[in-house]
């Protein structure tokens, strides 16, 4: 069964807030499987003013960044953890490939692809799409550590 999260479990899910926080809800989770991360890029964005002046384009590294953060969301949930009793680490990425400008007011879709979990380790494929186009693509891991 899929399932919608909104951005209030979001922000009990996750330990980031804003600016950092990265994407605003999700949808299509399956449990220990897959999830699509959303995130509404705005033009008030903090970035946005210097990365490029008049030439608005939201950087690589934060488009990596949401895919990560979809991932621990997709994380916390099937360990049933929470940022109190874990903390999810991005531990690394390969793979990367940035296809298309992302700006302001598109709409990034980040679908994340669980390919394997062990011992509180989850490897990922991820991909994301703004305006029909793949903007975004990369494998990635991440660790829970509890507390």
């Amino acid at each position: 069964m899929t399932e919608r999260i909104e951005n209030n479990e979001i922000l009990q899910l996750l330990p980031h807030r804003y600016p950092f926080l990265l994407i605003d809800a999700a949808e299509d989770y399956v449990e220990g499987e897959s999830i699509t991360g959303i995130k509404a890029v705005t033009a008030n964005e903090p970035y946005f003013p210097g990365h490029f002046p008049g030439n608005p384009v939201m950087p690589g590294v934060l488009m990596i960044e949401a895919l990560g953060q979809t991932g621990a969301v997709l994380m916390y949930k099937t360990l049933k953890a929470s940022p109190e009793s874990a903390t999810v680490f991005f531990m690394g990425a390969d793979k990367v490939k940035f296809r298309f400008p992302v700006r302001p007011g598109m709409l990034l879709r980040l679908h994340v692809v669980v390919t394997a979990a062990r011992h509180g380790v989850f490897k990922f494929r991820g991909e994301g799409f703004a305006d029909g186009h793949k903007a975004v693509q990369a494998e990635f891991s991440a660790k829970a550590i509890t507390h």
